[in-house]
């Protein structure tokens, strides 16, 4: 059997979010948090405080560890600085991972499982594509660089290097944190004229994209200056340039962001829906050939079983509660528990179905694209297949 075309761009893979995939490393019982903590409320501080109580007393009426209860105290007061997410999945031995996301939750939602619920997380990760914000004018360009490898740090320092004859020889190197922008970004000011570095500022673009795997690159300013960066540019880089309504911020880059943060978002949210969609494309191509699909709770916990999945396809509803067994070693995931004990598991773990699949699929190796839909997919769950 062949596959119907190059598995798409987008899956969550363990090395593209390996926090994530490293939770399942461990043993639970886990503690996982999605709590809601706007900003641009009076007494924010307050109000996550007692969202956290209220939510706080149920985990502990659900017998959560103390000890993992403790380890979000004290991140509570202050998470609205750094998004409008926090989430964390804690142990017995405190917090394990703390992600700060610029989206609200679908809800307040606290567990305690013997998984990580990490379903919303994995949505965030697909939608923050790596991609270059370019601000360009005459004398030069700002290049931003928004990475997935920051996303949900609650952003911080970046770094920002001039180049160019302002620099009177070495990099002038400093930080900015910029507001509103909830991933780190690394700037490269190019400060020479445009007219005379225009290849060398399209080869600094184009070695950024590269190196972060840049899926959109957003371009803003000067046109001439636009129009001779595209002439420079390869082919394929070339490909990932859309054109907004902006200008190069004066002193700063930062003025010039938020003059079109809100056409970024827009193209980078673009860009992962687009994604999804081809995943599903191929998907049903590959279910059409009877060839490298899999399809339904059965069948892909089948292919998760034999380490045969790519991509695992899977939609996570906060209210679905089926189940699935699972056991100690990578590929020990099943219906049911029996054919674990066949197996020689001595002790199967009953988890909720979709954190199983998650699990199952992190730990063989496969990538994880979440979709939208339970209708695109027979059960919310299928795959695409290895072989």
């Amino acid at each position: 059997m062949e596959s119907s075309g190059t598995t798409p761009p987008g899956g969550q893979s363990p090395a593209a979010v390996p926090e994530i995939a490293a939770l399942f490393d461990g043993s639970g019982p886990f503690v996982t948090v999605y709590l809601t903590t706007e900003a641009a409320v009076e007494q924010a501080a307050q109000q996550n405080e007692l969202r956290w109580k209220a939510l706080r007393r149920r985990l502990e009426e659900d017998g959560a560890p103390e000890a993992a209860l403790a380890a979000v105290d004290p991140l509570v007061p202050d998470a609205h600085h750094y998004g409008r997410t926090l989430a964390v999945v804690a142990g017995a031995g405190g917090a394990l991972l703390v992600r700060h996301e610029p989206e609200r939750p679908a809800r307040d939602a606290g567990w305690v499982a013997p998984l990580p619920r990490v379903g919303p997380l994995l949505e965030w990760a697909q939608a923050a594509v790596p991609h270059l914000v370019v601000l360009a004018d005459r004398a030069g360009a700002d290049i931003v660089v928004l990475s997935r490898a920051a996303a949900g740090t609650g952003g911080g320092d970046a770094p920002v290097v001039t180049v160019g004859q302002s620099t009177g020889g070495d990099p002038d190197l400093r930080k900015t944190n910029p507001g509103g922008w909830s991933q780190r970004r690394y700037q490269n000011r190019a400060e020479n004229l445009w007219e005379h570095n225009a290849r060398q500022v399209a080869e600094q673009v184009a070695a950024l994209s590269d190196e972060v795997g840049a899926r959109l690159i957003v371009l803003a300013g000067d046109v001439r200056a636009s129009g001779l960066l595209r002439e420079h540019l390869p082919g394929p880089v070339a490909a990932l340039v859309r054109e907004v309504d902006g200008s190069r911020g004066a002193g700063s880059a930062d003025n010039g962001l938020d003059e079109i943060a809100d056409d970024v978002v827009k193209l980078a949210a673009s860009v992962a829906a687009e994604d999804t969609v081809e995943f599903l494309r191929q998907f049903k191509q590959e279910r059409g050939q009877n060839d490298l699909a899999a399809e339904g709770v059965a069948a892909t916990l089948e292919a998760l079983a034999a380490a045969r999945v790519d991509t695992l396809l899977v939609h996570d509803d906060p209210d679905d509660t089926r189940t699935a067994w699972f056991g100690p070693e990578p590929g020990m995931v099943a219906a049911g528990a029996a054919p674990l004990r066949d197996l020689g598991v001595e002790a199967p773990v009953e988890a909720r179905l979709v954190d199983v699949a998650i699990r199952a699929a992190f730990t063989t190796g496969a990538s994880v694209r979440m979709i939208p839909s339970v209708g695109s997919v027979h059960d919310g769950l299928g795959a695409i297949l290895r072989f």
